[in-house]
This record gives structure tokens, sequence and C-alpha cells, in this order.
């Protein structure tokens, strides 16, 4: 490794052998939540560490005269053996995975994302969805899951956010220059560079393939920036969401295509491949390919073997915001992949539209994933039943609660989001690995905290959080060319005792981020009450392309600026993960205001639990099930409110919950300064809400609800050189060719000893009676039930008739006759219904032809 190479030359002879090391310990992601050598770089170089949070730029930027200095330190020498045996030790655990699974059959799990937050260090993330990815691999570190992550490596990522005078958004694209990140090229057994190469029209793509260390997991990434590509193609990889429709494909199927074809390279044998998004679903094209190459089934046959082991997380809460794109880009980029899939453009064009027949309908990536995968679910339970509706044009006649969305809420990973204050708390009460295990004792343990010790992480918190604030306000000021003294106000602002809001995401409408500025005169009366205080830090990015979000992000720049409001609004430019950890860690009140049901988890406001925040919030995504009085504020009643005249009310209620409330409980303190009631809800959240909205819990979910069993039924699918597979494709043909001559015959409904009985006559034609299921069906009752569903049962074959039979079935008479009707679905003991199978039969006048 060059890297390698360069630390052997400077280094001095006491610590040549150290080189390796170092190198490892630095492009090992777990700095980021493990912080035991904060020490140690801050002691090789303070100013880099500060500037950066790099350990990689750190041990680049030594000097020979540094590391001769460092070669005479045997403090050092001691800190740094210490922290590789501390990483040594945690590599080679066993973890909760290999001592409550270490027997399942799971061989190993892929991950994708289009992006990844796992740190400052490696911007390769836009939002939540990238810091959630970037959370659940360090989770399956630290549970030791046998996963690797994919994703690809973009030369400038996501834009950096800088205000001008006015407040006004510009966006800046600095160049991520791979040698100063914590990444390594991988090889193949050649000892070359490993590539990944993609035909695209007309030529092939090699793809360069790096390797970031996220504690005991390997996140692979994809880089098309090669001497070798075409000027053009070298910029695939450039920026993340940017480049228009043609590149956002073309990375969709680097990522998904080469995601596989990378596995394959590896020799990695992987069960179940975890699309986070729709963005990866051409994975599940080409993994069925590869499994045609290997076997010699065709297409369909080895789409049937291998859909149990993909599974689709969705986590967009609108239909529009799914990837389209034309028909005429679909052509060009698949017409000559088809000829390896043995199939059409057609066919393979219908996997991704809502009408298969409709060669003019734009091509729909979650569709293809819907149609592609195993399993798919929503992030948080109310987003699970919106994504019923959204996905339920693809299973029509089926009822909406039927519509094959489970849910996973959301965690996040809490020792990447916790203070050193809150840390030290939760260690004294919990113990270091708190979060590698199961949590069932955190509650109680959190309980046995003084409030003095829960009020004072709060303080600490909030004391560093000002600093930080006036520190990176300075800076920005200092980028600005401001004049001095402006520069030397930023010490004055904010104010560490006074009560903290904290208001950060994506500025965007739906997110409704200046529904605090609503009443700006009413706002500023709240914050600048001289006897209770208020202070609020915002921050925040629109998209480039968003014009009313810059307008928002202006607003409040504006507002900063206002005399009268300036030592209690800041807004911190060029949000970014190390700006959000700071902020999680030092406000008091996490505020959010999305329209209802926009928000699908809403991860943002968890960050804030493991350090004794609370939240105000929508009843929107993760809060909608988390809220409870005694743990935070709600806001908007739980309605969908979607009419932008209805943002009037909102902002009434949340500027009274503001003043009548959450103010007042903050400032009403005992003799000793402490505000009991405010610290009550401190320990109520804490001690139910971190632990139940950790990673951790959301991973093992994963892991046990959906991997697990995922694992099994693809493993079947594979034995027998996937003899069940041809099996299934000749149920699926002879139901797709038979099943519209199903037909009912007469329905008879009688009272017998407190039930009601349902006799119907059913003819199944060419189609085998055990290939179908007649079952009762009843809507629920309550919008949390689940429908009624009961198996009729087959009795005497109808004379005269092929496979015709008499289904028969009684239930209690709690609920009148009319609320249940027949059906008939598809039947086989492995399939999936309605995922793999959606055909659906109803009785005549049933109400769901």
């Amino acid at each position: 490794m060059v890297f390698s190479r360069l630390l052997v030359r400077l280094f001095p002879p006491g610590l040549e052998p150290l080189a390796g090391v170092l190198e490892d310990l630095a492009t090992d992601l777990r700095w980021t939540w493990s912080h035991g050598g904060d020490a140690v770089w801050k002691r090789m170089d303070p100013h880099t560490w500060a500037l950066t949070e790099n350990p990689y730029v750190v041990l680049q930027n030594l000097t020979e005269a540094r590391l001769k200095e460092l070669e005479k330190d045997a403090g050092f020498r001691d800190q740094l053996l210490q922290l590789a045996e501390a990483r040594a030790n945690y590599c080679e655990q066993q973890g909760w995975y290999g001592k409550n699974h270490g027997d399942a059959a799971l061989k190993g799990v892929a991950y994708l994302s289009m992006e990844y937050g796992l740190g400052k260090a490696l911007p390769l993330y836009a939002g939540g969805l990238g810091v959630l990815a970037g959370d659940y691999l360090k989770t399956a570190s630290d549970l030791g899951l046998p996963v690797i992550g994919i994703g690809l490596l973009y030369h400038e990522g996501y834009f950096r956010q800088v205000l001008n005078a006015d407040g006004r958004q510009k966006q800046f694209y600095p160049y991520n220059d791979p040698t100063t990140l914590p990444i390594r090229p991988v090889h193949s057994d050649s000892g070359a560079w490993l590539h990944i190469e993609i035909g695209f029209p007309g030529r092939r793509v090699r793809f360069r393939v790096w390797q970031a260390q996220v504690g005991r997991v390997p996140l692979y990434l994809l880089d098309s920036n090669d001497p070798l590509n075409s000027p053009s193609d070298r910029g695939i990889t450039t920026q993340l969401y940017g480049g228009g429709s043609e590149r956002r494909l073309v990375q969709e199927i680097a990522l998904g295509i080469g995601g596989w074809r990378l596995i394959e390279a590896l020799g990695l044998d992987i069960d179940i491949c975890h699309l986070n998004e729709g963005h990866a679903a051409f994975i599940t094209l080409e993994r069925a390919r590869s499994h045609m190459r290997r076997t010699g089934l065709d297409f369909w046959e080895s789409l049937w073997v291998t859909r149990p082991g993909n599974l689709f997380t969705t986590h967009t809460p609108v239909a529009a915001g799914f990837d389209l794109f034309p028909p005429e880009l679909l052509q060009r980029y698949a017409g000559d992949y088809t000829d390896h899939l043995g199939v059409d453009l057609q066919a393979l064009g219908a996997l991704g539209r809502l009408n298969p027949d409709d060669p003019t309908e734009p091509f729909n990536m979650a569709y293809l994933a819907m149609r592609t995968c195993g399993a798919a679910n929503g992030v948080s339970a109310l987003h699970g039943r919106v994504s019923q509706r959204i996905f339920q044009p693809l299973y029509p006649h089926w009822p909406q609660k039927e519509v094959p969305v489970s849910h996973v809420t959301n965690g996040v990973h809490m020792p990447s989001w916790d203070s050193s204050w809150a840390d030290e708390a939760w260690t004294k009460s919990c113990g270091k690995d708190r979060w590698l295990g199961t949590l069932d004792e955190l509650a109680c343990a959190i309980e046995r905290l003084s409030d003095e010790a829960l009020w004072e992480v709060r303080g600490r918190g909030r004391s560093d959080l000002v600093s930080y604030a006036r520190q990176r306000l300075a800076r920005h000021l200092g980028y600005h060319g401001s004049e001095p003294d402006e520069i030397a106000q930023a010490e004055n602002v904010l104010d560490p005792n006074a009560l903290t809001l904290g208001f950060a995401r994506r500025f965007v409408e739906y997110k409704r981020p200046n529904l605090l500025l609503h009443d700006q005169e009413r706002f500023l009366r709240l914050l600048t009450n001289t006897e209770r205080p208020v202070q609020i830090i915002v921050a925040g990015k629109a998209d480039p392309s968003d014009e009313q979000g810059k307008w928002f992000v202006q607003e409040w720049a504006q507002l900063a600026a206002r005399t009268e409001a300036r030592i209690h609004v800041v807004f911190l430019e060029d949000y970014d993960i190390a700006v959000a950890q700071e902020m999680v860690q030092g406000v008091d009140l996490w505020i959010n205001t999305p329209r209802r049901p926009w928000e699908a988890s809403g991860t943002s406001g968890m960050k804030v639990l493991v350090n004794g925040g609370l939240n105000l919030s929508v009843l929107d995504g993760w809060w909608f099930e988390a809220y409870t009085p005694e743990v935070g504020w709600a806001l908007s009643n739980g309605k969908e409110n979607w009419a932008p005249e209805w943002d009037h009310e909102d902002a009434e209620q949340l500027y009274r919950l503001l003043e009548d409330e959450i103010v007042p409980a903050f400032y009403d303190r005992d003799a000793a300064g402490i505000p009991r009631a405010w610290v009550a809800r401190m320990r109520a959240s804490m001690a139910s809400l971190a632990p139940r909205y950790s990673s951790n819990r959301m991973v093992r979910e994963y892991l046990e609800r959906l991997y697990l069993p995922a694992a099994q039924s693809y493993q079947k699918r594979t034995e027998n050189g996937g003899s069940l597979a041809r099996e299934l494709r000749s149920w699926e043909l002879t139901l797709q060719n038979h099943w519209g001559s199903l037909h009912w015959g007469n329905l008879d409904i009688a009272a017998v000893d407190d039930g009601w009985q349902f006799e119907v006559q059913v003819y199944l034609g060419d189609i085998s009676p055990d290939s179908v299921q007649v079952q009762l069906y009843a809507d629920p009752l309550d919008d949390d039930e689940k429908p009624f569903c009961q198996v009729m049962e087959r009795q005497v074959s109808i004379t005269g008739a092929t496979n015709g039979f008499l289904y028969v079935a009684k239930v209690p008479q709690l609920r009148p006759a009319a609320d249940y009707t027949p059906r008939i679905l598809p039947c086989h003991p492995a399939v999936s219904i309605p995922m793999e199978m959606n055909f659906i039969c109803w009785w005549p006048g049933g109400g769901r032809q």
C-alpha cells in the first residue's frame, strides 16, 4: 500500500514497526464512535485533529521532526499500543450475534445504499438516508453480524453550503481527494487493483474498488474515476444526486449491477441483499442473471430462487419521491443487458411499471424492487401503513392492510451521538457494553441516576454546544471576510444557562422549516424574555434546485442577523454530521414540524434521547409511536396536515406549547436550582425511548424478523439444483394462464349454533385445488387490527364439474353475516402471498372486483 510505504519511509527506526498499526487504526472508522483514540490523534497533531477529526490526515501531515519527538515519547507509545489492543479485542469478540445466533443458517448480508454517513472524514452522504446507513453498519459491527456494505465513492459528494451577505445559500463542491480519505484500494488475487466492469452503450466502464473499514464491517465503494475510462465516464461517480436523470440511472446501475459483480469478484457467500431504498434494485436482476449462468435455469426460474434473499426498505412517504426513468433511457441502457437475461425489453420494463403492458410508462425503481424482492418494509409503524397505501396499485383488489409492506422502525447508533457527559452517566449506571447486547436492563439503570446527575448532563452538554456554536460562527465569519469586531461579537451569542431549542434538517417545504417564524415578532418576544430567555440553534441545507428551500434558509439567516435576535438565534452554515452531533448533544428541546405523513421516520429527534434532550414534534414518523405526555410534547394532534392553510393553526399551537408549558417547565426550579418536572421527563425519555429507538433494537429486528427467515427460504430454493424454482415457475404459469377462468357458484349462509355457516361453490377449472386457498374475509373493525381471514374447508366435489368443490366455514355471530366475503387466493407453502403472487378472486358483489 502506497501510504504504508510512505509511513515506513518517514518514521524513525523506533516507530517504524508501528506504521502498520497506525494505518490500521486510522482507517478503521470505529474512531467515529469509540473515542478512546482521540487523545492519541490529538497528541500527534492538535491543530490538524481539531480541524479535520480525521486520523488519516493527521498521519499524512506529520513532519519528520514531529515523528522524532514522538519516538522519544514513551507515553505516546503506551497509548498507541493500548489503543491497538482495544481494537483487536473488539474485533475478536464473539458479539451478540455469535452468542445468540452463531448456529443460524445466515451466511452473509450485503447492505446497499447510495449514501453513507459515517463521519465528517468520509463525506459520502446528503442526509438522513445516509446517516441511517452509517448507523446500521456501525451497529452491525457492534453486534457482530456478518454484514458488508456496498456504495459509491463520490469525487465531490453532496454540496457544501455557504451563505452570502444577504443570507442566500450558495453551493460549492470541494474535491474528495481519495488520498486524504480513510479508505484503501482493494486488490484482486493477482495483486492488481480490483476493478468491476459494466457494459454501457458502446463501451465498457471500469469501476475501481475501495474499502472503508467500519469496525468489523467492510464497506466497499465503487469509483468510476479510472484513467482508462472516458472523461464523461470518469465523472459517473462525481456528485451524489447530481447530474440529471441519465447520470442518476447510470449510478444506480453501477450500485446494483456493479454491487453484485463486486460480491462475486470478492468470492463472498451472500444470502441477503438489503436494499436501502430502491436505488440499488438492479442488483436483483444481476443476482438472477448470475444464478442463470451458474445453474442453467432461465431468468424467471432464477428470480424465483433469488427473490427471497432480496429485502427492500422504502423510506419514501409519497409516490412522487420514487426514482422514475423515461422509457427511452431504459431502452438505451438495458437493451443489450436483456440479451444476457434471455428476456426482451418489454418483459424487463414491465417489472418497473404499474401497467406492465404500457411501454410509454416511466420505469419505477421502487416497483422493480417490490417485484423482485421477497419482503419490503417501511421505517416506522405509520410509514408502513403509508407505504401500503402507496404500493396498493401494484396489488389490485387487495385490501390496503394486506399490501405486503411491514415495518421496522428506524433507530440511531447511540454511541455515535452521545456526549462525553452522557456517555459517562450511562456508563456509571449501565456499564461500557450497554449497547452491545440486549437492552432489557437499561431502563432500570437510568432510574438509579439522581436528578442532580441528569441535570448535570444537560448543563454540560448545553455549555459545550454554546462554545461550539460560538467558535463555528466566528470561523465562518472569518471565512466571509468579516471585520474583527464582528468576529469578536460571536463570543457573546447564546447563553449556556438558557433554554436551548434545536432545529436542523433539510430545508424543504413539507418539513415546514419556518413554521416557528410564522409570527416573527411573537417568536422574538419569546426569545428575548429577560426573566426566562430562550435561544435557538438552526442548521440545514436546501437542495440546489429548490428556490423555496433557499428562501427558508435566507429567512432564518436574516432573523439571526437582526440586532435584537443576534444573541438568541444562531444559524450554523454547512450542516453536516459533525454539526448534527454537536447539536443533538447540547439542545434541551428538538423541534420537528413536518406535514404528516411525509416524515417517514425522522431519526434526528432520536439522537437527542441518549443526551437527555426532549422532543416537540408533529405526530409523524417515529414520534407517532413513541409519544406519551411523560416524554415530550406533540404538535398537530395526529391529523394529516397536508393543506398549507393549516400552518397558522399549527404555528399557534407551537407558540402556545412553548409559552405555556415548555418554557415554564424548564425554568420552574426548586431550592437546589433543579427543574424537577423537566428532569422527570428527561428520565422517562432516556429510560423508555433511548433503548427502544437505538439501532441496536433496529438491527436485531432486521435479523430476527427478516434476515433469518429470508435466508432459510432462499437456501431452500437453491437446493437440488433449483428444482423448487422450476416447480414454482410452472405453478405461476398455470395460474397466469387459467386464473381468469375461475368462477363461483351458489353461496348459502345460515345461522347455526350461535354462528354463521357459509357454504360456497367454487369452479377451479384447470387449476388444482392444492394451488389455491378459499378464505372467508372481513375488514377489521378497528384501524389497528388485522383483517379477519379464515380458511374455508374443501368438502365434496360438485357433480359433473372439473375441479368444482363446495367450501365451508363457520364463524361466531359477533358480526353481521354481510361483513364476510369469500375469496380465492393462490396457495403454495413456499411462496409469500401476495408479495410473490398477487392474484385474488372475490365473491361477486363483495365490492373488491
